[in-house]
Order: structure tokens, then sequence, then C-alpha cells
């Protein structure tokens, strides 16, 4: 089988380059071709050989995405995409533009095993991991299509990135490369819903990143029947990992909570989550749950959620509420992979009746 080339970090691609007895210099010259631009081919490689693309096409192949469908919010901007992925698979990616400039949230796997009650992204299942190439095609590809440079990064798309944990590092090893996108570690941040295992393991490589922890519950009881990830590490577990982060990397862990009606949006619920919280050097990120048919969950209200805000505050805790950002177009991932492939089983469906 054929290597992903773009999945190879520099020093591994200029091993590669090293065994096929080629100048070293080759290395960083098909390194920029690979990330600087949304290349496919090695025929567009115009600077090589003719000889020596056809040799880098008999050992590898070049991961990559296309366009599949593309919207747009009339409300701020924010732009929406579905791209197509060479199995017929399907991920989503979101480009926000902020004061600072432009994000880019990306997936990295097709589906998620995590089973997070109030998330779309494991609606449509799991399939399988993205490579680093594939998670840094959705950035090269949203670049050049809205002509416009990236700055920041959040892995907070469909699929758990700590799951693909090889990979995602790949990645943040080529994104951060002056030779290709260069985009500073410091920009980047990473989601999880609290695989401790792979948080020390990313604490122990002091990569200067944001850690962001998909909490949304004030309790093990409430995060096990919400999150069934809390059943292998509890919060207590889990908190005590960010706690160590935090300390080690200097670095400011943040918290996600999504607020649902009635499961854990109580006074009593952001008391206990500040009780739990006070002390830490974090922050809270407050974010009303999204509408997902399948789901059933309600969105708290406006005055719930102020509330909660408040009750954190006035417990000395550092929060905020997340600005919703695409309202009009699906923005939170997993809604369009999951409307795309239902799409397609019921066409498949009606050519074979």
């Amino acid at each position: 089988m054929k290597t992903d080339i773009k999945a190879l970090t520099f020093e591994q691609l200029n091993n590669a380059v090293k065994e096929m007895s080629l100048p070293s210099f080759r290395a960083k010259q098909i390194y920029k071709w690979l990330h600087q631009t949304p290349c496919s081919s090695f025929d567009e490689m115009t600077n090589l050989s003719k000889d020596l693309r056809g040799k880098l096409s008999e050992g590898f192949f070049i991961s990559s995405c296309c366009i599949e469908d593309k919207y747009v919010s009339k409300i701020d901007g924010t732009v929406k995409y579905l791209f197509r992925l060479y199995d017929g698979e399907y991920i989503e990616s979101v480009v926000m533009k902020y004061k600072y400039g432009y994000t880019i949230c990306v997936s990295s796997q097709v589906g998620c095993k995590m089973g997070c009650t109030f998330c779309a992204s494991t609606l449509a299942g799991f399939k399988r991991n993205l490579t680093a190439g594939e998670i840094e095609s959705q950035i090269q590809w949203a670049q050049k299509d809205l002509d416009i440079r990236i700055s920041h990064i959040v892995m907070m798309g469909i699929g758990e990135p700590l799951d693909n944990f090889d990979n995602v590092i790949s990645f943040l090893s080529n994104v951060n490369n002056e030779n290709g996108l260069n985009i500073s570690m410091r920009n980047i941040t990473i989601s999880t819903c609290g695989i401790v295992d792979r948080i020390y393991d990313l604490m122990d490589m002091d990569l200067q990143l944001t850690l962001t922890i998909s909490l949304h519950a004030p309790n093990d009881e409430i995060r096990s029947r919400t999150m069934p990830v809390n059943k292998k590490y509890p919060m207590d577990t889990l908190l005590k990992a960010c706690k160590e982060y935090g300390e080690r990397t200097s670095r400011r862990v943040s918290f996600e909570y999504t607020l649902i009606k009635g499961v854990n949006d109580s006074m009593e619920n952001a008391q206990e989550l500040a009780d739990r919280l006070k002390g830490s050097l974090c922050h809270i990120n407050l974010i009303p749950v999204n509408d997902v048919e399948e789901r059933g969950n309600v969105r708290s209200s406006k005055d719930t959620v102020l509330k909660f805000l408040n009750v954190l505050k006035s417990n000395s805790i550092n929060a905020t509420i997340r600005r919703t950002l695409g309202a009009d177009i699906n923005a939170s991932c997993g809604q369009l992979r999951h409307l795309k492939k239902r799409g397609d089983a019921d066409e498949n469906s009606s050519k074979n009746r």
C-alpha cells in the first residue's frame, strides 16, 4: 500500500528522501509543495523532474479532500464546508472571522465513538481516523476557496482528537512548521471529551497549545448519563489531570459546558460546578445546546444562561457565554454529514426498489 506523503512530518519526509538516495534539499522542496498550497497530484510539482515525480507516485499518494457543499451565513459570514474524502466519506469544517483574523474548526475523524447524547457527530456512526494530511487539507482548501490566510485552528469538529492521537500530533507538527502553514502552536486549540491517558501524553510534549475539556456536567451522575467516557475517566480523575496540565505547561485549561434545559442548567448545578473548579486556573465557556432533531435536547433560556453565569462569577470563576456563529447554516459539526449520509441512503434505497 502507498503511504500518505502529506501525513509525514518534515523529519519523516527527510528520512524518506534519504532512503530514495535523493539530495537533502529535495525534502524541503517537496514539503513546501505539500503544505503551502493544496496540492493533490505529483504532476503539480513543476520544479521536480518527471522521473522524480514518477518515483514519488510509485510509493506515495497525496491525501486531499474536495468541497461537496458550502454554506455561508447571512448573519455573520461564517462558512461551513462539507468535504468529501477519497473513499466517499464526509467530514465538516467551519471558518469563522474574528477581529484577530480567521479561525477554522476542523474534523479529526470520520464520525465519533464517544457517544455524547447532545452531539450530532455520532449520529452517522464512526468510520475511521483521518490522516494528518486529511486534517490539514481542510485548512488548505478553505484558504484557497475563500482567498484568505487562516491563523487559528480549533480541533472541535467531527471526532475526538485524542482518540486519533498519533495522526493529530503529526498534523500539529506540520501546520506549525515554518516550511508549511506556519501556524503558531499558541493559536491552536484541542478540544477533548476527557481521555485522561492522552492528556498526560500531551502534557509531556509541552506543545503550548490550548487544551479545552468538554465537561458539560457538574457531577459524575449527570456526566456519565450524557457522556459515556466519564464511566472510564470520572470527573475527579479528569480534573486532576487538567490541574496538572495547567501547572506543568503554564497554560490555562478551558472547559466547555453545554447547557441543556432540565438536565444540567439549574442554579444548584452552577454552584456545584463552581465548587468543583474553585481555585483552578481555568475558564468556563457556556454554550446553549445546539438543536439536533434526533437528540431531543432543549436549549436553556437566555435568562437561565445568564443566571448560571452569574453564579459562577459570584464564586470567582472566570466564565463567559460563547458567541453563536453560523446559526442559520447548522454550523455545529456533525449535522451536515448526518443529513448527507441519510440522503445518500434514501437515494440508494429508492434505486433498489
